[in-house]
């Protein structure tokens, strides 16, 4: 249910009373870089998870005491407690906190009070694409020296991990708007990749969620970089006094020229700034979802100061964040790689891209991720998935959610000409193995635990290939 939410800053000074601090669920992508950012200033931290990872074994490193399972206890000597949206009302730790009065914080908010420390927070925010521009925008200040702190959803190989902790005072961090987290961060400068009808179960439609994006564009202090080819993105920042432009469209102020305009693969570019040329960029990652990704990067590390040659060194040797059209391996001829893409507007972005890439066939083995979405762009998801040579649906993700939609792959396996409904990862693996021949790509796509069946291609083609 759509809520107007308000940032909430009354806890702005909370840093300055305390020293020990709690997170529950401290080994997650979100939770892990703000441990590490107290843990740099200073901070007593202590946490706690269910699940162990690599991100918890980086903390433990640090020589953080983190409990595995949650009990009231852990929270002992803690004078903060922050904790995950997922984190239920009845967690124990979090009930023993309110219990004894032990000030606590949601995630966002504690992201949102962390960044107004910094005097140049850049947020980034849209739809999609948020963890890859927000990774190559750290990748780019951190290649050009400027030393900013990071908090990026996926891992970076470039910092071998999700986070960096740097001497400036520019932060880089996410802003993603899903019941509204981005309302609690205040930037100095803002990124708007794009504005598209998602999470409605929260939002319910899509002028609610203008509204939010609206309401994040009236907090940030400096200017607002926006994709100047979206209206949904541009329909926000109207009443913006500083707004700069991106995209391919002649009216941006930073615009991409493709170096060989018929190619259908969009890897190589010439970055131009109020007609004027700055550079030309060439990624390493492919697709024209990853092209506005990098205008956007680089506008905003161009308004930082980042000289032109540094922008585009550093996006050539961006290759890449965990689980974003990542190759797992090549065995038997064929390419395995896997991808986060969820929405419609995603997972055509990324296929359009695996299709110009030069493999004999594409193969889609794709999760759907909660059943509202799926009920509610089913028509969508079967457009994108229509652009493969081979699609495998995989039975419907839940998430927080329960079937009342009486929505099933099926429904959209029937959207989709040719495709193949199947339930388990351990089916589906033995499937595209069986029948992916020399020259395919096999890619594992969905918001969800799909990189479990990739891993699982991968291991079942290195097999094959070994026998």
């Amino acid at each position: 249910m759509y809520i107007d939410k308000k940032c909430d800053r009354s806890y702005d000074d909370i840093l300055d009373k305390i020293k020990r601090v709690h997170f529950i669920g401290i080994g997650g992508s979100g939770m892990c870089p703000l441990a590490e950012i107290m843990l740099s200033k200073g901070y007593e931290v202590s946490g706690s998870d269910m699940n162990d990872g690599d991100t918890l074994q980086r903390i433990i490193g640090y020589g953080v005491p983190v409990y595995m399972g949650h009990k009231a206890e852990n929270i002992k000597g803690a004078e903060l407690v922050v904790y995950t949206a997922a984190v239920k009302s009845d967690n124990p730790e979090l009930a023993a906190a309110r219990e004894q009065g032990i000030p606590t914080l949601e995630r966002s908010v504690m992201l949102g009070v962390l960044a107004r420390r910094y005097k140049n927070t850049v947020a980034v925010s849209g739809t999609h694409g948020k963890t890859t521009t927000t990774a190559m925008l750290s990748q780019i200040l951190i290649g050009s020296g400027f030393e900013p702190t990071a908090v990026i959803g996926g891992k970076l190989p470039a910092i071998g991990g999700n986070s960096h902790v740097g001497t400036s005072e520019i932060m880089v961090c996410e802003a993603c708007e899903y019941v509204d987290s981005f309302i609690q961060i205040t930037p100095a400068v803002a990124i708007i990749l794009n504005v598209d009808a998602d999470h409605l179960d929260y939002f319910e439609n899509l002028d609610n969620i203008k509204n939010s994006f609206r309401k994040f564009v009236a907090q940030t202090s400096d200017c607002v970089v926006v994709n100047g080819d979206d209206e949904n993105s541009l329909d926000c920042v109207t009443e913006h006094k500083n707004v700069i432009t991106f995209g391919f469209g002649d009216n941006n102020e930073y615009k991409a020229v493709m170096t060989s305009p018929e190619s259908t693969v969009y890897d190589a570019f010439d970055l131009y700034h109020d007609g004027e040329k700055l550079c030309n960029i060439e990624l390493s990652v492919p697709g024209k979802h990853n092209v506005y990704n990098a205008l956007a990067a680089a506008a905003a590390a161009h308004y930082l100061g980042v000289p032109a040659d540094k922008i585009a060194q550093n996006l050539h040797e961006f290759l890449g964040v965990h689980r974003r059209f990542e190759i797992l391996g090549k065995h038997c001829g064929v390419t395995v790689a896997d991808d986060f893409a969820h929405h419609p507007t995603e997972i055509k972005a990324a296929l359009t891209a695996a299709m110009g890439m030069g493999f004999n066939k594409v193969w889609n083995v794709f999760q759907p991720h909660t059943f509202s979405r799926t009920a509610m762009l089913l028509d969508d998801f079967a457009e994108a998935l229509s652009i493969v040579d081979e699609a495998v649906i995989l039975e419907i993700l839940p998430v927080r959610e329960t079937n009342t939609y009486n929505i099933y792959n099926t429904d959209l396996g029937k959207k989709v000409p040719g495709s193949k409904c199947i339930d388990t990862f351990e089916d589906a693996a033995k499937y595209v193995c069986e029948n992916a021949k020399d020259g395919d790509l096999i890619l594992t796509m969905g918001g969800g635990n799909v990189y479990m069946c990739a891993n699982l291609i991968n291991k079942m083609l290195e097999e094959k290939e070994n026998a």
